[in-house]
């Protein structure tokens, strides 16, 4: 089996202003690219070529290509963590539940911002549920092709904190790119998606 580099699910300069054209064409069209790659090359002629990505993920040992095949899998996930015209807040059920774990939807908007914004390296924030959690929703960090997948945990929705997800954009200032996010692209609806997936 071939992993296939996942389509866009907009068009390449439907995030601006809050994500430039040219910031997704190195982004998508270099690195997200050059990970599945990776992985295709790493997997050929070998038992693991058969396999699916998420299988790969979940079961790999940690090195390199376990590192292309979740940095795949994350990106794949990321692109969907976002829509043109997204932000606002979340409804239904999950609302509830956002609610219930952090007490309200600007509480766990501030929550999540500062989480990507203060890990230290690159990596990425996510919205999980954890069934084993008070509530069952939480916010996790993951440091570099980290992925809760191999924590047993269902992510809703994730943000790229590597620098190439928004130095173009925005240089050092990560917290700016980390707001956009939260306030303008956020994508509610596949969020909800896997929260219903998940319960």
């Amino acid at each position: 089996m071939t992993i296939e580099l996942a389509v866009l699910p907009y068009a390449p300069d439907a995030l601006a202003p809050y994500i430039s054209e040219r910031t997704i064409s190195f982004h998508y069209g270099k690195h997200h690219a050059g990970y599945v790659r990776t992985v295709n090359a790493a997997v050929a002629s070998t038992p693991d070529e058969s396999r699916s990505l998420d299988d790969l993920v979940r079961s790999l040992p940690a090195g390199g290509l376990f590192n292309a095949a979740a940095q795949t899998w994350n990106h794949d996930f990321y692109w969907q963590s976002m829509s043109p015209g997204g932000g606002g807040d979340p409804e239904g059920d999950l609302a509830s539940a956002i609610e219930a774990s952090f007490g309200s939807v600007d509480a766990f908007r501030t929550q999540f911002a500062e989480g990507a914004v203060g890990n230290f390296g690159s990596g990425w924030g996510w919205l999980v549920h954890d069934p084993a959690a008070q509530g069952s929703l939480r916010i996790v960090q993951t440091d570099d092709a980290g992925t809760p997948l191999t924590d047993g945990l269902s992510p809703l929705l994730v943000i790229d904190i590597w620098e190439h997800a928004y130095y173009l954009d925005y240089q050092n200032a990560r917290a700016a790119y980390v707001d956009a996010f939260v306030e303008h692209l956020l994508n509610w609806e596949f969020a909800a998606q896997n929260f219903a997936a998940a319960r």
